[in-house]
């Protein structure tokens, strides 16, 4: 018979035992392939970096990244794939500008995007240019403003997408500069593109990657960048901010999240991974060619960064009347 003393002994050895088996299995994190999931369709921004970010870390972790592109909902289906995920750091998510954007365009998601996510990295910022017609008589932010507040509501500005970056963007401009300019909805941008190449709108807020070729190549004029400070890559624009709206910023992000519960020592393993691979060369020559400035900042600063976007662009959907379709 088991006294009681016997009956302690072995519930202690029986914790020990499975903390022990608990700390074995994260010292060999990871030993299987980790699926990073990015909400979008191949081929676009967020693919473009999610596929450099897997192949740096890979080498890094030792074992394979693969990429799941989910898209659907404006990123909520690969959001939530995830958010559903074991909290094991096999199933990661390609986080950005859309995941601080949703929670006010959508009244019902099917995640809660702070208490169902663990944030690993801030990978990486970027920006938007605004660009013209090359034969438009605008050749600078103030032409912008002055030819809006001439004609109101007359001079049109493309998007594609409700609440991305290109369109809350331009209803930020529209907020801060006081002008009312028309919006012309596209499913993309190079239809976008297209038609202000086309004459058939004025301006687009886009993306560096959809248009940087077209304004080297002289079929569009950039006028600004919509970063808080001028671009390395395109140090010959101004900021909106400094060219007549003064503290303009509108940038896209780019942040690793994990599901939530993950463990601490897991998530320390990624950050330091993702950490290294935005200092390699690969995503040295990505940042040149899609205008991302690298910061890799650990967990702490992309939930605060996460919290400032969260609120400033709830605002602007809010006052601008903006609702998912």
């Amino acid at each position: 018979m088991f006294d009681r003393r016997h009956i302690i002994f072995l519930f202690a050895l029986a914790a020990c035992s499975l903390s022990l088996s608990g700390h074995q299995a994260l010292a060999a994190y990871p030993d299987r392939v980790i699926k990073l999931v990015v909400p979008f369709a191949p081929g676009g921004g967020t693919d473009a970096v999610a596929r450099v970010l897997a192949q740096e870390m890979a080498k890094d972790l030792g074992t394979s990244v693969i990429i799941e592109n989910k898209p659907g909902a404006g990123t909520i289906l690969g959001t939530q794939m995830v958010a559903a995920s074991a909290p094991d750091g096999y199933t990661l998510l390609m986080g950005t500008f859309a995941n601080a954007v949703n929670p006010s365009l959508n009244a019902k998601l099917p995640y809660d995007a702070h208490k169902d996510f663990a944030a690993v990295a801030l990978l990486a910022r970027s920006f938007n240019i605004v660009v013209v017609n090359p034969a438009s008589p605008i050749k600078s932010i103030a032409d912008l403003i002055a030819a809006a507040k001439a004609t109101p509501a007359k001079l049109t500005y493309g998007t594609y997408g409700i609440g991305t970056s290109a369109h809350l963007a331009g209803e930020l401009f529209k907020h801060m500069a006081g002008v009312n300019l028309t919006t012309v909805s596209y499913r993309g941008a190079a239809p976008a593109i297209t038609d202000l190449i086309g004459g058939q709108i004025d301006v687009i807020f886009t993306t560096v990657a959809s248009c940087a070729p077209l304004v080297e190549g002289g079929q569009l004029r950039a006028i600004a960048v919509t970063s808080a400070e001028r671009s390395p890559a395109f140090p010959k624009f101004p900021t909106v901010s400094e060219a007549g709206v003064p503290g303009y910023a509108a940038e896209a992000w780019y942040g690793l999240y994990a599901p939530a519960r993950t463990p601490l020592e897991i998530i320390d393993r990624l950050n330091q991974s993702a950490a290294k691979a935005v200092q390699s060369e690969a995503f040295k020559k990505l940042g040149t060619n899609e205008g991302l400035v690298m910061i890799a900042e650990p967990p702490a600063a992309l939930d605060r960064y996460f919290a400032s976007e969260e609120e400033r662009w709830r605002k602007v959907i809010q006052d601008a009347g903006i609702k998912s379709e």
